[in-house]
C-alpha cells in the first residue's frame, strides 16, 4: 500500500519541480530581455540584422535530416525526443543564443536549436555535418550525441542538460 500512495506522490512532486524550473526559466529570460531605455536605443543603433524565424518547415527538415545522420552513425534518439528538447531550449530558433546562463559568463554562451556551447559541440560534433555551432543540423547531431554519450539518448532529457 504504501508504494502505490508513493508513486502518484513522486509523480506530483516531479511535476511540480519541473513546472518551478520552467516558470524560473521563463522568468529570468523576460528579465533578461527587459532592457532600459538608454540601452533599447543602443540596440537600435547597433543591432545587427536578425535572421527570420524558421518555419516549421524547416525545423521538420532539420530534425529529420538530423535523424538520418544520427542512423547512419548508430545515435539514438527520436523525432519526438528531438522536437521535444529544441522546443523547451530554443522555440524552434537555429540563431538562439544564451547570454546570462553561467557558461555565458564565462565567456562561452549556449547556442542554437539545442543550446550546446562550442567546447561541447567540438568535442561531440558528428562527421558529415558542418563544422558551425549554429548550423541547424549540426547543432542537432552533436547535441544528441552528446546526450546519447550522457543520457543514453536524447529522449531520456526533459531538462536543461
Amino acid at each position: 500500500m504504501t508504494t502505490q500512495t508513493r508513486t502518484p506522490r513522486t509523480a506530483r512532486i516531479r511535476t511540480l519541480a519541473v513546472t518551478a524550473l520552467a516558470t524560473t526559466a521563463a522568468a529570468a529570460a523576460a528579465l533578461t530581455l527587459t532592457s532600459t531605455s538608454a540601452q533599447a536605443a543602443e540596440l537600435k543603433q547597433t543591432a545587427p540584422t536578425v535572421k527570420t524565424a524558421p518555419t516549421s518547415d524547416n525545423l521538420d527538415g532539420w530534425i529529420k535530416e538530423s535523424l538520418a545522420i544520427m542512423k547512419a552513425k548508430g545515435i539514438p534518439g527520436s523525432y519526438e525526443g528531438l522536437h521535444r528538447n529544441i522546443m523547451r531550449e530554443s522555440g524552434g530558433n537555429p540563431n538562439a543564443q544564451n547570454g546570462w546562463d553561467s557558461n555565458a559568463q564565462k565567456g562561452t554562451p549556449s547556442k542554437g536549436l539545442l543550446q550546446v556551447i562550442q567546447p561541447t559541440f567540438n568535442a561531440y560534433h558528428v562527421a558529415g555535418t558542418a563544422h558551425d555551432l549554429t548550423d541547424p543540423v549540426a547543432n542537432i547531431t552533436a547535441a544528441a550525441n552528446y546526450a546519447a554519450s550522457r543520457y543514453g539518448s536524447i529522449d531520456n532529457v526533459n531538462s536543461a542538460y
